[in-house]
């Protein structure tokens, strides 16, 4: 008997283990499509800047940001870059940090 709940019990971990990687795969490529639709036009497709003195992701001014920072940037505008306040839900906004900090490598 308990070795019939372990392998349930192993099973349901596996299982788990097998959603959580589909799901961080289907937020990766929902934050890339709002990153080409609503980013990459000034920051590039690549994260490399250069448009309307925009910088690169893997700068070190950059990578030295916290993610607060980057989320009240994304939140409330910075410069020339409009807010997305209301415009992006607070997880979409979360999920560009993780997105910007996968192109600065």
């Amino acid at each position: 008997m308990k070795q019939i709940s372990f392998r349930m019990g192993l099973l349901a971990l596996l299982a788990c283990g097998l959603f959580a990687v589909a799901a961080s795969k289907a937020v990766a490529q929902d934050a890339a499509a709002t990153y080409k639709a609503k980013c990459a036009m000034c920051h590039g497709a690549d994260g490399k800047g250069g448009k309307m003195g925009t910088k690169d992701f893997a700068s070190p001014e950059i990578k030295s940001q916290t993610d607060a920072q980057l989320t009240e940037a994304i939140t409330k505008g910075k410069g020339k870059m409009p807010a997305y306040e209301g415009k992006l839900k607070d997880t979409e906004i979360k999920d560009l940090v993780t997105y910007i900090r996968n192109l600065a490598k």
